[in-house]
C-alpha cells in the first residue's frame, strides 16, 4: 500500500519542489524522506555535496540510500538506465512504494539543460511502470528562469511547505517534447571545423576522429568512447536518414565536438537516445550508445537536415 500524497496513485508520482531558502528545502525534503523511512519504504536521496550537507545537518540519513548527484545524474540516459534497474530490483523484492528525492542538473549547476529537460518529460512515461514517488528539487536562487518554466511543464505535481498539489501547467511528453526543427540548438562552433567530410563511411569517420584525437588533449577512455559514438551516429545517418551525411569535427584542445548531419527529418520516437531500442532495426540503439558515453548530445534539425551534435 502506498503512503503520503501518492496514496491511491498508480505508477509514477512525479513531483517538483522549487525552493528559495535552505529552510524551504528542509521543510519539504525532510518530511518526505522521514515519512518514507517510517513507512518502511526504500528511500533514496541524490544531491550534490552542498545539499547533502544541509540535509544531513537536519536529519539522520543513516537509513536513507544516499547517492551523490555526480554519480546518479551523470547523463540522462545513464540515469534512466540506472534508475530503471534499481526500481525493478526493489519492486521485485516487494516494495509497494519507492521514494526518491533528487537534484537534476541544469545550467545553474554547470550542466546542459536541453537533454535534462527531455529527461524530466520522458520519465513521466519511462518510470510509470513502477510504484515510484519522485520529488525533484530545484533551488530558485541558482536555477535560470527558462529552466523553471520547463520544470513547471514537466511535473504533474508540486510540493511546498504547505502541502502537495496538482500542477495545472503540466504538459504530457507528447505535448512538451518539441519537434526536431523546434528543439534547442547549441551555439554555433567558432571557427572552421578541424575536419569536414561529406558522405563518410563508418571507417572513414573513425579515422577522422583518430586524427582529431591525436591533435587534442582528450584522455584515452573518453576519446575511445567518442570514436565509437561518432561511428554509430554516422552509420545511423547513412542507414536511417537521408543523403548526404556530413561529418564535421572541431578540436577545442581538451575536448572535441562533432556534428553529424543527414538529409532526413530525424527519428519519429521523441524518446530516442534516452532508452535503448530492442534489436538494431532502428536508429535508436546507436543514439542511445552516444547518450551513454558522450559529455553531451544534442538533437535538432536545421536547414541541412537532422543534426546530432556530440561532445567529449
Amino acid at each position: 500500500m502506498r503512503s503520503g500524497a501518492a496514496l491511491g496513485h498508480t505508477g509514477y508520482f512525479h513531483e517538483v519542489s522549487v525552493y528559495s531558502s535552505d529552510e524551504e528545502f528542509l521543510a519539504v525534503t525532510v518530511p518526505f524522506l522521514e515519512e518514507g523511512i517510517d513507512a518502511g519504504e526504500p528511500t533514496i536521496a541524490a544531491f550534490d555535496s552542498e545539499r547533502l550537507g544541509v540535509l544531513q545537518g537536519a536529519m539522520d540519513t543513516s537509513t536513507v540510500t544516499v547517492v551523490p548527484m555526480s554519480e546518479q545524474y551523470r547523463r540522462p540516459a545513464v540515469a534512466i538506465r540506472q534508475y530503471r534497474q534499481k526500481l525493478a530490483e526493489l519492486t521485485a523484492k516487494g516494495a509497494q512504494q519507492i521514494r526518491v528525492s533528487g537534484q537534476v542538473p541544469h545550467p545553474g549547476t554547470g550542466h546542459h539543460w536541453d537533454w535534462w529537460s527531455r529527461y524530466e518529460s520522458a520519465i513521466n512515461v519511462l518510470y510509470d511502470e513502477f510504484p515510484l514517488w519522485g520529488m525533484c528539487s530545484y533551488d530558485a536562487r541558482i536555477t535560470p528562469d527558462e529552466v523553471l518554466a520547463d520544470v513547471r511543464r514537466t511535473h504533474p505535481f508540486t510540493a511546498d511547505p504547505g502541502g502537495h498539489h496538482h500542477n495545472r501547467d503540466y504538459l504530457p511528453p507528447g505535448e512538451f517534447l518539441p519537434s526536431w526543427p523546434a528543439a534547442p540548438r547549441p551555439a554555433p562552433e567558432s571557427g572552421p571545423p578541424f575536419l569536414d567530410l561529406l558522405g563518410p563511411t563508418a571507417a572513414e569517420a573513425r579515422q577522422a576522429v583518430r586524427l582529431a584525437l591525436a591533435e587534442s588533449r582528450v584522455e584515452r577512455e573518453p576519446g575511445e568512447d567518442f570514436l565509437m559514438a561518432v561511428s554509430e551516429v554516422v552509420t545511423n545517418g547513412a542507414v536511417h536518414g537521408g543523403p548526404p551525411v556530413r561529418l564535421r569535427i572541431w578540436n577545442r584542445g581538451d575536448r572535441l565536438v562533432a556534428t553529424v548531419t543527414d538529409g532526413g527529418t530525424g527519428p519519429a520516437d521523441p524518446f530516442v537516445g534516452l532508452v535503448a531500442t530492442e534489436g538494431s532495426l532502428t536508429a535508436g540503439l546507436g543514439l542511445w550508445i552516444a547518450h551513454q558515453v558522450c559529455r553531451h548530445v544534442a538533437l535538432y534539425a536545421d536547414d541541412e537536415g537532422f543534426v546530432v551534435r556530440l561532445e567529449c
